[in-house]
C-alpha cells in the first residue's frame, strides 16, 4: 500500500462525516438539508477526487511536487498581470510605463484600460478634477525567453476651473 493511502482514506472519512453532519442538521423542510450538505461538500469531494487521482498516477512523488513548485514560481498566478511605474516629468505631467508579466493567460488587449484606470486613481488621490492623455503607445518587446507586452503614456493632470483649490 502506498504512503498516500492513509491520507486519502482520512480525507474520504472527513468528507463522509461532513456530509452526515449536514444531513442530520435538518432545517424543517424535507429535502433541503440534503441539498445543503451536497452544496457544502462539493469542494471537499473535488479535493478528495483530485487526491485519489494524483495518488493513482503517482503524482505525489518528490520529483513531481518539485516540478509543480518550480512551475508555480515561474508562472506566479497570484502576481498582478501588469507592473506599472509612474514618474513625475514636471508641470502636472506624469509618465506611466506598463509591462505585462512574462507568462500570462489573457490580458493582451487591456493595456489602455489599465492605463486609464490607474490615471483615474492618480487623479482621485491627488485631488485633481481630471486628466488629459497626451501620448499613449503599446506594443510587444521581443525579449528572451518570452516576449512581453508593454504600454507607455503621458497624462496631464487638470485642476478644476471653478474650484481652483481642489
Amino acid at each position: 500500500m502506498r504512503a498516500t493511502r492513509p491520507l486519502v482514506t482520512a480525507l474520504l472519512a472527513a468528507a463522509l462525516a461532513t456530509a452526515a453532519a449536514g444531513c442530520a442538521s435538518g432545517r424543517g423542510e424535507a429535502g433541503q438539508a440534503g441539498a445543503e450538505s451536497l452544496r457544502l461538500s462539493g469542494p471537499l469531494a473535488g479535493a478528495i477526487g483530485l487526491a485519489l487521482m494524483a495518488s493513482e498516477l503517482d503524482l505525489f512523488e518528490p520529483e513531481y511536487i518539485a516540478g509543480a513548485l518550480v512551475a508555480f514560481a515561474i508562472y506566479d498566478p497570484l502576481a498582478p498581470t501588469w507592473r506599472i511605474d509612474v514618474a513625475d516629468i514636471g508641470g502636472d505631467r506624469l509618465r506611466m510605463d506598463l509591462r505585462m508579466k512574462a507568462l500570462a493567460t489573457g490580458g493582451e488587449g487591456e493595456a489602455r484600460r489599465v492605463f486609464l484606470r490607474n490615471a483615474r486613481q492618480v487623479v482621485e488621490r491627488g485631488g485633481f478634477a481630471g486628466f488629459d492623455v497626451l501620448r499613449f503607445e503599446e506594443g510587444v518587446e521581443s525579449t528572451r525567453p518570452f516576449a512581453r507586452r508593454y504600454a507607455s503614456g503621458e497624462i496631464r493632470l487638470v485642476r478644476s476651473g471653478i474650484f481652483p483649490e481642489l
